[in-house]
Parts: C-alpha cells; sequence; structure tokens
C-alpha cells in the first residue's frame, strides 16, 4: 500500500478533512493503532494485459490458461474482447492472484503475444509494470481494502473520543461505506436532531460569508442546491440527492467511504468523476472543529464546485493525471489538488475568491485567506508541486489561478511532464479509462473527434444562417 500523501484539509478551529474509501469484509483494526490489518485484497493483485499473434488468435485463451495452470498462478479474473489496437484482433485481460510462480508465467505470456503489459500494486517490485489504476468504474470497488484508517476508531484528542454514543453513530456510517458497491444506491441516512443541530450551527455560519467570499461558480450552484437537494438548516441533504443532481448537472456522482484513502486511490476516482465522500458529521461539542472529513465540508465545500462543468473537468484532468504515475508524481499532484480543490483562490471582476473547499467549509479561514495577510502565489503546477503545507493551521500560503480554463490547460501541460509509455482517456459512454499505447488508437480516435468537429461546424453554419 502506498504512504498517503493527506490531500484534504483536516478542520482546524474552523476547517475539516482527510482521504477515505470503502470495501467488502470487516477491518481488522491492529493493536495500538488506528490502522487496519489487511484482509485477501484483490487490487493486491497483478493485472495482465495482452493480445495473441494473429496465427495463434483462434482458440488462443485455453493455451495462455494452461501456462497459468503449469506454473501453479491461480486468476481471480478472465475477461476476452476485440482489441483496442488493431482491427479484427483480439485482447485478454487476466488477474493474477499472489502465489505459485509468477514471474514465470508472465515470462511465458509474453513470449507469445504480439502486445503485452502489466498493471500492478506491488510496482516497485516490477520495473516493467505500472502502478495499478481501476479501468472501469466498478473497478473503485477494488479500494474496499485499501483504506487505511477506519471511520469508526477515533484518536483520543478527538471530540468524540470518549462518548459512546457518538462513536456508535460512526460505527454506522463506516459499516454503511463498508458495505456499499457501485451501482447500488447510496443508503439514507436518518440523522439524529442533535446532529441537525450540529449541522445548522455550520450551514447559518457559511452561508452569510458565501455571498462575500465564495467564487460565483459557488455561489450560483448552492440556490440550486437548496431548491433542488434539501440544503437547509434544519435539514442534512442525501448523498444520493445530491450524486443524481452533480450527475446531471456534470456527470460527477459521489460514493460513500469508511475511512482514509491513499492518494492514489483518491484521485483515480476523480477520472472516473467519482468523488468519495463521508457522510458522518462532528461532533455537537465543537460545531465549528473537525479534525477529519465529514458530511459539512463535502456537501458545502466540494459538491456546489463539482456542479460546475469548468470544475469538473479541472478536477477530472487531475484525476486522469494520476493514472499510472510514478509515485513521486503521484505526490505532486496530490499536492496540486490541495492548493486548488481544497484551498484554491481565484480572480473574479478583480476581486479574490475562494472556490476550494477547505476555505468554503471553514468560516475561519475564509475569511483569513482573503484579508490580506497570507502570502498569494499565481498558480504554476510544476512550482505549486513542491510546495511544502501544513495541515493542522491556516496555510500560510495561498495560489491564485485566473480562472479554471487557465488552472486546466496549466495541469494538461504538467500532465505530459509525467513520465509514462501510454496516454489515457476516459470513455464516457463504457465509463471505463482506454490505455493508448498504439497507432490504431490514435488514429481511430482522430476520426472520432474529426466526426465531432463536423457536427460542431454544422451547428455554427446553422447558427450564421
Amino acid at each position: 500500500m502506498n504512504n498517503p500523501v493527506d490531500i484534504r484539509p483536516r478542520e482546524r478551529e474552523n476547517d475539516e478533512e482527510i482521504l477515505s474509501s470503502s470495501p467488502p469484509d470487516k477491518p481488522k483494526l491492529m493493536e495500538g493503532g488506528n490502522y487496519i490489518k489487511e484482509g485477501r485484497d484483490s487490487a493486491r493483485s497483478t493485472c495482465l494485459i495482452f493480445s495473441p499473434n494473429e496465427e495463434d488468435e483462434v482458440g488462443a485463451l485455453g493455451k495462455y490458461l494452461q501456462i497459468f495452470s503449469e506454473h501453479k498462478v491461480n486468476l481471480l479474473y478472465i475477461e476476452s474482447r476485440s482489441s483496442l489496437r488493431k482491427v479484427n484482433g483480439y485482447e485478454f485481460v487476466v488477474e493474477c492472484a499472489p502465489g505459485g510462480n509468477l514471474g514465470a508465467a508472465i515470462e511465458a505470456v509474453k513470449e507469445q503475444c504480439s502486445y503485452f503489459s502489466i498493471i500492478s500494486r506491488n510496482h516497485k517490485n516490477n520495473m516493467d509494470s505500472v502502478p495499478w489504476f481501476p479501468r472501469r468504474i466498478r473497478d473503485l470497488d477494488k479500494f474496499a481494502n485499501q483504506i487505511l484508517t477506519y471511520g469508526a476508531e477515533l484518536d483520543s484528542d478527538h471530540p468524540g473520543f470518549t462518548d459512546p454514543v457518538y462513536r456508535a453513530r460512526r460505527k454506522y456510517f463506516a459499516d454503511l461505506a463498508y458495505n456499499y458497491k457501485h451501482g447500488e444506491p447510496i443508503p439514507q441516512v436518518e440523522y439524529t436532531e442533535e446532529e441537525i443541530a450540529t449541522w445548522g450551527v455550520v450551514f447559518n455560519k457559511l452561508t452569510e460569508l458565501y455571498p462575500k467570499y465564495a467564487c460565483r461558480e459557488h455561489n450560483h450552484v448552492f440556490p440550486l442546491l437548496i431548491e433542488n437537494c434539501g440544503y437547509r438548516a434544519d435539514n442534512i441533504p442525501q448523498l444520493e440527492d445530491i450524486s443524481r443532481f452533480l450527475k446531471d448537472c456534470t456527470g460527477f456522482s459521489l460514493r460513500p467511504v469508511a475511512g482514509l484513502l491513499s492518494s492514489r486511490d483518491f484521485l483515480a476516482g476523480l477520472a472516473f468523476r467519482v468523488f468519495h465522500s463521508t457522510q458522518y458529521i462532528r461532533h455537537s461539542s465543537k460545531p465549528l472543529y473537525t479534525p477529519e472529513p465529514d458530511v459539512c465540508h463535502e456537501v458545502l465545500g466540494h459538491v456546489p464546485m463539482l456542479a460546475d462543468p469548468a470544475f469538473a473537468q479541472f478536477s477530472q484532468v487531475i484525476g486522469l493525471a494520476s493514472l499510472g504515475a510514478p509515485d513521486e508524481y503521484i505526490e505532486k499532484l496530490a499536492t496540486c489538488f490541495w492548493f486548488t480543490v481544497e484551498f484554491g483562490l481565484c480572480r473574479q471582476h478583480g476581486e479574490l475568491k475562494a472556490y476550494g473547499a477547505g476555505l468554503l467549509s471553514s468560516f475561519g479561514e475564509l475569511e483569513y485567506a482573503l484579508s490580506g495577510e497570507p502570502e498569494l502565489r499565481a498558480f504554476e503546477p510544476a512550482k505549486t508541486a513542491l510546495q511544502k503545507y501544513p495541515i493542522t493551521e491556516y496555510q500560510p500560503v495561498y495560489f491564485v489561478a485566473e480562472d479554471f480554463e487557465d488552472g486546466k490547460e496549466k495541469m494538461l501541460k504538467f500532465a505530459q511532464t509525467i513520465p509514462k509509455k501510454f496516454g489515457v482517456r476516459y470513455d464516457p459512454y463504457t465509463q471505463s479509462i482506454n490505455i493508448i499505447d498504439s497507432k490504431y488508437q490514435i488514429e481511430e480516435l482522430i476520426i472520432n473527434v474529426n466526426q465531432e468537429i463536423e457536427i460542431l461546424m454544422d451547428a455554427f453554419k446553422k447558427l450564421k444562417n
């Protein structure tokens, strides 16, 4: 498991968050700490993608399966499909469990293929492999056993540590997320009166500040959330209602999470326009403080921005750039995420406005960031990616983007500097990631793009007439 880069803020005297996610089996807490002991993890397996030589295509799968059998390699998943890399060709995807003589099996298969690629969590031990990333949206279920902390466990300095009722509620929320699978509706939650009262304090305080400090995109969407998703001081909106709203706006959706995700896994979700979100709320004794992510941060800070098309695309650009990236670049992308999606500022009509969720969910830091006291720098990904940042206090430095389109273009150029032997493209029709590593694929994409341009040019001509 990769060491996490904490790319979502914890709330200081009014601020929140870290990263999170969800699994199939109950986590086992390790003695003396808040980290779970990993069980059998399908994402720890090795995924092989290969195409047989043309003369071997008929009945080829059986031959390859025999190779794995001879080397005592168990297969967790097998798929055959039309090749994306050549006309009338086939390719196979197999997921290999740890064990057996996997190295020998890989070499034997590789010798008989016209195309071969390895995607593995254990990429550091296999220099020919690509760091594992989800290929289909349902693969996000594999993050289930990848959480680093379980949402029901609290540190001793947590406001709710000595409150058995609150701890029981946290376990309830964590269990909901643990049992969640892609495609299911997000479970509805009946929040308690105390939880709703806590939400109301945060909601009322922040909505007083939004007209003055929030960017126009946030202020444009917020009334729509009130109208369509039940945003009110006396009601905590449901993630399922919000997710449907986002899907209609930008194609983004929410997914409930039970604990801390690694940066690599969290960013991978953004590539599919999926945002991993908590569902629980902070402890009532400190309504303006939480040491971890909660529903206030998610739905007041992140959600309004994810409903904006330009910002949604900017977020997905960061996610796509992370797929298959070396570990050191994951840290750089996580830092860019921190200074934009979490703590970003922008200029609008000559004034500084906040668009980062860490600011939009923290009335204290929201005012501080725009007070003229902290240092402001222009957003330049190559430089921003190297900036150190605190997670338990206000930021001494904020980065300012001229607009989201400018930020997206800069992130795209930065992504081109990440060393990879392939490109990636999100296919919204199949909700899957295409690995682009052949001339044939590029030619097909160019044809598709040209067809789209023709449609646009035709519409443009009609508008002129």
